[in-house]
Formats: C-alpha cells, sequence, structure tokens
C-alpha cells in the first residue's frame, strides 16, 4: 500500500504543477492581449493627435470640438483631451462617478500611470514643434473584462487545486482505513482454519481418547499453521528473505493441510492435486504458500454447489514456473478480471478485497512475476494463473 500513497502523492504534486502553469499562462496570455489591444488603442489615439494638430491653425475651434464630438467620441475607451498644464478640456467615457475638475484631473493621473499621454503637437511657420496640450486615455472596457476574467479564472484553478488536494487526502484516508479494517479481516480468516480445526480436534477428543496417536499430529499441524500466520503478519514491511527450496513440496503441504479442513472452512470442494514433483525455485516460501492458500480460498468462497472441484497444477518449463488453479464456481465477469486484484474491490458481499490484492503484491512486486486470469466463464469456473520466471 505504500507504493499506492506515493502515486497519491505524486498525483497531487502533478495537480499543483499543472495549476501554477495555468496560472503563469493565465498571466502570461493576459498581459500580453493586453499589451495588443493598449497598443491598438495608442495607434488610435495617435491618430486623433494628428487630425487635431492637423486643425490646430483654424482661427475658431470649431474643427477641434467637431473632431472630438463626432470622432473621437466614438471610441469605446475613456479619453480626456488636456491643455499644456494638463487641464481638462474635452473628455468622453469617463465613469459615472468622475464629475467635477478634480475629479478629471484624479483621473488623467490615473490613466497616465497605465498609458503615457500622447502630446498635441502642431508646426508653425519655421517647421518648430509646438505642444499645445494632451491626449490622456484609459483601458477599454474590454481589456478590464479581460482582467476580471483573469482574476475569476485564477480563483477556479486555486478551487480546482483545492478541491483537489482535499479529495485524494479523503480517498487517501478512506483507503488507509479500508486497509487497516481488511488486515484484520485477513488476519482473522488466516487464523479462522486453524482456529476451528483445534476445536473441532478438541470436541472429537471429548467423546473418543482412544484416537489420540491420530489427533495429536493433526492438532501440532494446526499450532504450526498458527506460527506460520503469526510469521506472516510479524514480516509484513519488512525485505522478505529469498531462498532456494522445493516449490512441490510446499504446495503439496499447502494442499493437505486445506483438504483435511474444508469441512471447516464450509466448503464442500475436492481438491485436485497436479503437481509436477521436485520443481525448484528460489523465492519467498512464506509469501508463496500464502499466495496459493489465498487462491484456495478464493476458489473455495466461489463455489456454492455440492459438487465442487478445485484443481491445483504446478508445472515449469526452460524460463517459467507456473501455477494454476482452477474451480468449477460461479466464474468472474470478464470486465472485472482486472478489478479484483485492486484494493477495496470484492465481488463477495462480505469480502473487503484484500486477499487477491496481497497475492498481486506477493507475486507481482516480490518475486516479479504476473498473477493474472487465465480464463473464466459464469456459472462455469475460473482459472487463476502465477507466472514467476526462474533465476
Amino acid at each position: 500500500m505504500k507504493n499506492n500513497y506515493k502515486y497519491v502523492g505524486n498525483i497531487k504534486g502533478f495537480i499543483f504543477l499543472v495549476g501554477v502553469f495555468l496560472v503563469i499562462g493565465l498571466f502570461s496570455y493576459t498581459s500580453y492581449l493586453s499589451r495588443e489591444l493598449r497598443e491598438d488603442n495608442r495607434e488610435v489615439v495617435n491618430l486623433y493627435a494628428e487630425i487635431i494638430a492637423g486643425a490646430v491653425n483654424d482661427d475658431t475651434n470649431s474643427n477641434i470640438d467637431f473632431i472630438f464630438e463626432n470622432i473621437i467620441k466614438k471610441v469605446k475607451f475613456p479619453i480626456i483631451q488636456s491643455n499644456i498644464k494638463k487641464d481638462p478640456q474635452l473628455w468622453t467615457n469617463l465613469p459615472k462617478e468622475i464629475k467635477t475638475d478634480e475629479d478629471r484631473l484624479a483621473f488623467i493621473k490615473s490613466m497616465d500611470r497605465i498609458n503615457q499621454p500622447i502630446p498635441l503637437v502642431y508646426y508653425n511657420g519655421n517647421s518648430e514643434p509646438i505642444t499645445f496640450g494632451f491626449l490622456h486615455y484609459g483601458d477599454s472596457s474590454l481589456i478590464q473584462k479581460i482582467k476580471i476574467w483573469t482574476y475569476i479564472e485564477i480563483i477556479s484553478i486555486g478551487l480546482f487545486i483545492f478541491i483537489g488536494f482535499v479529495g485524494f487526502s479523503y480517498i487517501r484516508n478512506s483507503e488507509k482505513q479500508n486497509i487497516w479494517v481488511g488486515l484484520s479481516r485477513e488476519t482473522a480468516h488466516q487464523l479462522g482454519t486453524p482456529v476451528s480445526a483445534l476445536l473441532g480436534w478438541l470436541e472429537y477428543l471429548k467423546h473418543d481418547k482412544t484416537d489420540l496417536a491420530k489427533v495429536l499430529p493433526e492438532i501440532e499441524s494446526d499450532i504450526d499453521r498458527l506460527q506460520q500466520v503469526s510469521r506472516r503478519f510479524s514480516k509484513m514491511g519488512s525485505k522478505p528473505v529469498i531462498e532456494n527450496f522445493n516449490l512441490s513440496k510446499r504446495v503439496n503441504s499447502t494442499l493437505d493441510y486445506l483438504e483435511k479442513r474444508i469441512p471447516s472452512m464450509g466448503g464442500k470442494v475436492i481438491l485436485i492435486n497436479n503437481i509436477d514433483s521436485d520443481v525448484k525455485i528460489k523465492a519467498n516460501g512464506t509469501l508463496i504458500s500464502w499466495a496459493v492458500e489465498n487462491l484456495i480460498r478464493n476458489s473455495i468462497d466461489s463455489i456454492d454447489k455440492d459438487n465442487g472441484q478445485i484443481e491445483v497444477a504446478l508445472k515449469e518449463d526452460a524460463y517459467y514456473i507456473k501455477i494454476h488453479i482452477s474451480d468449477n464456481g460461479c466464474g468472474i465477469p470478464k470486465k472485472d478480471w482486472k478489478n479484483i486484484f485492486r484494493p477495496g474491490f470484492s465481488t463477495k458481499k462480505s469480502g473487503w478485497g484484500l486477499g487477491l490484492s496481497l497475492c498481486q503484491r506477493i507475486v507481482n512486486d516480490v518475486h516479479v512475476g504476473k498473477i493474472y486470469v487465465l480464463e473464466s466463464k459464469l456459472n462455469v469456473g475460473t482459472t487463476f494463473e502465477i507466472t514467476i520466471p526462474k533465476a
């Protein structure tokens, strides 16, 4: 499960980086659009300045007034024409709250901080430039809307990142809780068989003490199984020890133990042994036995008829050791062939979806092998295959 948390952390980091890049990209693109629109506005204002300068030689202000009233007032952004002292003379598209000269002077200063005012210049007879005023202009409503929309998008991105972080934290905490509950249930599941068997032997001895020599080895086997379960859980999280051993003997031992205790597990199943002899492997025997036992238990749970059969086959070729576990149970829908190995997923009403996930972790992560559904048909049965490469 540790790797899952690492992936969740990576996803959260990815979401954060995407959010940062989106914000940077959004600011950059908005700045670019604003610059382009301001350049367009400046070209328009420059053109107006040239028109006004061309009309300034008139003895009256009628031409300038006509230009301002009929041309400049048609623009979509605020403009104030001032004299050389920057006193406002003509204006258009000012906000409604700008009413007095003091307001207009303050507004001129605010516009000049954004856009450099354009001087109104004409040339006298000696071709000397004379500045007689300025055109002050602000941003258009489009630029202002782009700015506002940018902040709205940034807030939306921030909310997206926040919801993503909260969501993944919730998922991780829920997964942790399910894992602990699942581990508790798996522990009870593992302990259930030997404990039930021991209670059965105890009840048997109460009624018949003459078969003590026959019963004692079975009791010892159940006690040994309890010790195995204890070792399995005590070593969880530690690096598994890999060693050479006879896999055929180990799997046979697991089958022999389970076969005698299937009735106490609530099953009416026949175990069919199709194991090649003397198959050796370099692996962790405790974990491999755990994976095989979990698959057999899973098969027992899937069988709800009296003539249940589970076949366990162990083969080897030049490159791989293969374990097949086949049953004639209820089968698995094809859409769930991969989902069944996901932690928390279960097709059982009372299952916690941890057994097959543990099998996959044992086979794939520890032994660099593969476990998968080889074939399955509803109401016909299922075959799981474990393949482990030879060392």
